[in-house]
């Protein structure tokens, strides 16, 4: 071993070349209402689409259960969530949590879900926005093919993303506050126009002994927990911005906690008023629920002009997802993981390159579920299941991360302590595990499941050959390595245990 290598838990450290965290660094722009924003801009599409394909499997009852189960998975998992954060005030989220917990290959597994969770998000929303977008613009007169479309959405939002975080920020904050907006608009046009029913909400024929609350009985809330988890995902992102916040150990926690409070709200009005405006047996085949309830609300010309807003809720989260996915992709590139080239921010500070592969890969993923037949009709569900199951994974394996580390490592900092503690954690990742096993009992999400497991092999295989052997003592790792002693790239700068690793022995 020469004296820039060393080998440490299964893996081998190189030292950083001259420059290395120079080439990849991140600009302190956010206190805790662009955090908020951040938070709610990269879930807020969940309350314009998606959700309502759950309807048809457990109907609204089902739904209700499915939404208030996961809103507990949901708490427990941010208050975990904020203390390791607090803690790690670096980057790598997910990643530098199992990391420490469970050594790099738990940290690669669990970051790899991430990688999945929001690069397949980042697809759905493009899904989704395309469809508004041409339903918007048929009614003026013109259409476009749907790849057009999604080709059109990526290379906005890239150019929007690598501009600048403290851009990012801001943008984020407003179509936030826009998409709230909108949202009160709907709940009030459906109050006062005398369009919702309560009827409505139980139109799903009951099966045999069943009744018109749980039209299919219990068993289907299981399968519709990653439906109910569309209101709420991504929220779990905010960890990814601790470099670029101004005070991450404080904020992120707080942030996570009032945007979670935001959005089980705005998700109860949506889960209540769309489909008691529109029914929910004709909501569940929907690609576009709101558009279709501004559609049975008002005149046609208003609700296409509403229906242009709307498509901001969706245009909010695609900034916002794709920020998560950049930032996953760039603390896996910069400590080895992944090619370290996809780590480089150039002059404006932001992860260009993470960026647009993240954008290549979703959109073939696109194209490949389009040209199998997935696009006519399940398409958007496909790729929701596998956003959906790349979090359940991540989500789970973070909660392990956090009753471990509590036992592991005592003495680490942490500024910010879960009112739930170990319990709080233990039910989230127990909600989270089940979901995981309702994703193995429902035949149609199988696709999603293949899919995940062929990133995971082959990902596996070249982390195996390739990835173990040039790691980089990123923050994330300095954390890991130090017993939590060690990780704050602000205090201590990026090369804090170079001199201790490579200069004696470990």
């Amino acid at each position: 071993m020469t004296d820039s290598n060393r080998s440490v838990s299964g893996v081998t450290y190189a030292k950083a070349e001259a420059g290395y965290f120079e080439k990849r660094t991140l600009k302190r722009s956010a206190g805790v209402w662009g955090l908020w924003g951040l938070g709610i801009a990269a879930v807020i599409s969940g309350d314009f689409s998606g959700w309502n394909l759950g309807l048809a499997a457990s109907g609204w009852g089902g739904m209700v259960v499915a939404f208030v189960i996961v809103v507990v998975m949901y708490f427990g998992m941010l208050f975990s969530i904020g203390e390791m954060s607090a803690a790690m005030p670096h980057t790598g989220g997910a990643y530098s949590f199992a990391r420490a917990a469970m050594g790099p290959w738990g940290g690669f597994v669990t970051g790899l879900a991430e990688t999945i969770e929001y690069v397949a998000t980042t697809a759905v929303i493009v899904y989704f926005s395309a469809g508004y977008a041409n339903g918007i613009t048929a009614t003026f007169g013109l259409e476009l093919p749907t790849w057009v479309w999604w080709i059109i959405l990526y290379i906005v939002f890239i150019a929007l993303n690598t501009a600048g975080a403290s851009i990012s920020f801001k943008f984020a904050v407003i179509v936030s506050i826009i998409s709230i907006g909108i949202l009160a608009v709907f709940a009030i046009a459906a109050l006062v126009s005398g369009a919702f029913s309560f009827d409505h909400l139980f139109d799903v024929k009951p099966d045999a002994g069943q009744s018109a609350f749980l039209p299919h009985g219990l068993f289907p809330i299981l399968l519709v927990l990653p439906f109910a988890m569309w209101f709420f995902l991504g929220i779990e992102e905010l960890p990814l911005a601790a470099e670029e916040a101004h005070n991450p150990a404080k904020d992120i926690p707080k942030a996570g906690i009032v945007g979670m409070i935001t959005l089980v709200v705005c998700g109860a009005v949506v889960l209540l008023l769309n489909p008691g405006v529109n029914g929910s047996k004709a909501l569940s085949t929907s690609g576009e629920p709101l558009l279709d309830g501004f559609r049975a609300i008002l005149p046609d010309g208003l609700a296409a002009v509403l229906s242009a807003f709307a498509l901001i809720g969706l245009l909010a989260s695609l900034q916002g997802i794709m920020f998560a996915y950049g930032r996953n992709m760039y603390s896996l590139s910069r400590a080895g993981y992944y090619p370290k080239a996809l780590s480089l921010t150039g002059k404006r500070q932001t992860p260009w390159v993470a960026l647009i592969v993240g954008a290549v890969i979703g959109f073939i993923a696109m194209i490949i579920v389009d040209l199998t037949g997935g696009a006519s009709g399940s398409g958007g569900a496909i790729v929701l299941n596998i956003a959906v199951w790349g979090a359940v994974l991540s989500y789970l394996l973070q909660m392990i991360s956090f009753v471990v580390l509590r036992k592991r490592f005592p003495s680490a900092k942490r500024p910010y302590k879960s009112p739930v503690g170990i319990v709080g954690a233990v039910v989230a990742g127990v909600i989270a595990a089940v979901t995981f096993v309702g994703f193995l009992l429902n035949p149609p999400f199988l696709p999603a499941i293949v899919a995940i497991a062929v990133v995971y092999i082959v990902m596996l295989v070249l982390f195996a050959l390739f990835g173990r052997k040039r790691l980089v003592l990123s923050p994330e790792e300095e954390y890991a390595l130090s017993g939590g002693l060690h990780g704050d790239p602000q205090a201590e700068g990026y090369d804090a245990m170079e001199k201790e690793v490579f200069d004696t022995k470990l």
